[in-house]
């Protein structure tokens, strides 16, 4: 298990990555906007067999994927938040789901992504090192692959 990092190391490593909390909360919301779509619209098949599963094809599960992530893009365009449609930011969040959604058999594995983005991102727990790598890599993924509009 990772040695906590004291809070003020926390602040260095956020000042020394350009890690804005606002910005970090944004990503927060992303993050789970995505999980939710994912979540809410897929109907593909796991154990359980419901009238609504069907069996995916990885390919249709990669289409399944990039429909929702092009759906919350679409969103946050509305709101004057710009994200480009591909970019590393896409790939890590394919990969990302494809391993633990996606591909995943064990139904804890898949419905405990919520809860990992809620843990990852909550800037009032105490951080790991392997914490801050994952949110530094997150942040990194979407800021570069984003940019903001003023609405008026």
């Amino acid at each position: 298990m990772s040695k906590p990092i004291p809070e003020e190391e926390v602040i260095i490593w956020f000042k020394i990555n350009n890690i804005i909390p606002e910005k970090l909360e944004l990503f927060y919301d992303f993050s789970q906007t995505l999980n939710s779509l994912i979540n809410e619209t897929y109907l593909g098949h796991f154990d359980k067999i419901k009238e609504t599963n069907i069996v995916l094809s990885d390919d249709d599960k990669i289409k399944h994927f990039k429909w929702c992530f092009n759906k919350v893009i679409s969103n946050y365009t509305k709101e004057g938040i710009i994200f480009n449609i591909e970019g590393n930011h896409y790939e890590y969040f394919k990969n990302f789901f494809l391993d633990i959604f996606y591909n995943q058999k064990e139904e804890k594995v898949r419905t405990s992504v919520k809860e990992f983005f809620n843990i990852l991102f909550d800037l009032n727990k105490t951080f790991t090192k392997s914490d801050l790598d994952m949110v530094s890599v997150i942040y990194k993924v979407l800021n570069e692959n984003m940019t903001i509009q003023n609405v008026y």
